[in-house]
């Protein structure tokens, strides 16, 4: 069948019932329902779950359990958890391609799958996969006109992103000679090509160069700046300390924590390190009477004071014994240690922690 043929089949497919044709999707007309919208968010969910059955046997596996989240309008959100913690289960039930087992989720105030919510939201799975005979400018206005966009307001989106995500060399160049990089770039590209109110982005900062996740992590910062949600999942833990107001932990398929950053990440001193200027013998005998373990840096010693012992008395040991101190250092809790002690948590895949009040609320509430 020859292509234009199969436009009025695309465009029926993606119009929501009662757009008028032509009018790109996720662009409401006037009076429309989504005008009404503000005061919800942009995502929620409540004890949300989703049971595979694999195999001949129909083996049942739980990829999510008991996931509740709420992301409000405008905010940028991170999701963190180690690998298998449903991370990307829970992404696929919030973009309609996975059928959850129960809960509830929504997005923009409507029903995953609402092909209203569809259009006004853009998507970046963790392994993205195109045609890749299609060059990355033909693939971005090929997303466009999915999305009901005229050609040339297409063509004129689709080099303006190129140039975002630093591939306007590469844009008559066939996806196939793409790198892994190129690709995820292309990826984001595509997720933008409609002008989305939420975008969602799974691993966007995988199999990136630093000078690539740079210009990812500064698009993202200004997609924030510009009022858009934000949501996207990533190993890359100082990342989402850079770019994240709010995030949520996922632990064995289930929230353990969620909430912004300087809740998660307390003010938790987890050692203090103290340097001491060329000590005399009789403080290093001193140092290790006291059971203090001392490592020579140079001309100074460092000295590592555990949490929970007291800074002070090695202080006073140090003045006792005529030494100096150059520095006192605490070392806080960074996020990377908070997911790391609540994945190694006993009770993390047993239980999931109670979770702030607008995190935890059913759908109706």
């Amino acid at each position: 069948m020859h292509s234009s043929a199969l436009q009025p089949a695309v465009q029926s497919a993606v119009q929501p019932v009662g757009q008028p044709v032509g009018q790109p999707v996720g662009q409401p007309a006037a009076g429309s329902a989504a005008e009404s919208e503000g005061g919800t968010p942009a995502l929620r969910t409540h004890q949300l779950a989703k049971t595979y059955a694999l195999g001949f046997f129909r083996k049942k596996v739980r990829a999510i359990r008991d996931v509740s989240l709420r992301v409000e309008r405008g905010e940028i959100f991170g999701l963190l958890g180690p690998n298998g913690a449903g991370k990307t289960t829970t992404l696929k039930v919030l973009m309609g391609l996975v059928r959850p087992t129960s809960g509830e989720a929504e997005v923009l105030g409507r029903p995953v799958g609402d092909l209203v919510a569809k259009g006004r939201l853009g998507y970046l799975p963790e392994s993205p996969y195109f045609y890749d005979y299609l060059t990355g400018r033909e693939l971005l206005v090929f997303v466009a006109e999915l999305f009901g966009l005229p050609r040339r307001e297409s063509r004129r989106r689709a080099d303006a992103l190129l140039e975002q995500v630093g591939l306007q060399r590469a844009a008559q160049l066939a996806l196939r000679r793409y790198s892994k990089g190129m690709l995820q770039r292309v990826g984001l590209a595509q997720a933008l090509i409609n002008d989305p109110e939420l975008v969602v982005l799974d691993e966007p900062l995988s199999g990136l160069d630093p000078i690539g996740r740079k210009q990812i992590r500064e698009l993202i910062a200004q997609l924030g700046a510009r009022g858009k949600t934000v949501v996207f999942s990533s190993h890359i833990l100082s990342d989402v300390e850079l770019l994240a107001q709010r995030a949520a932990i996922l632990v064995g398929g289930r929230t353990v924590d969620s909430g912004a950053l300087d809740h998660l990440v307390q003010a938790r001193i987890l050692s203090t390190e103290v340097l001491i200027d060329r000590p005399a013998p009789v403080l290093l005998q001193a140092l290790a009477g006291g059971a203090y373990a001392a490592e020579a840096v140079g001309e100074t010693v460092r000295v590592v004071v555990p949490e929970g012992e007291d800074v002070g008395r090695l202080v006073d040991l140090v003045r006792r014994h005529g030494g100096a101190l150059l520095a006192l250092t605490p070392r806080r809790e960074s996020l990377e240690d908070v997911v790391v002690r609540r994945a190694t948590d006993d009770n993390g895949a047993g239980a999931a922690a109670p979770l702030p009040a607008r995190d935890a609320q059913p759908m109706g509430a």
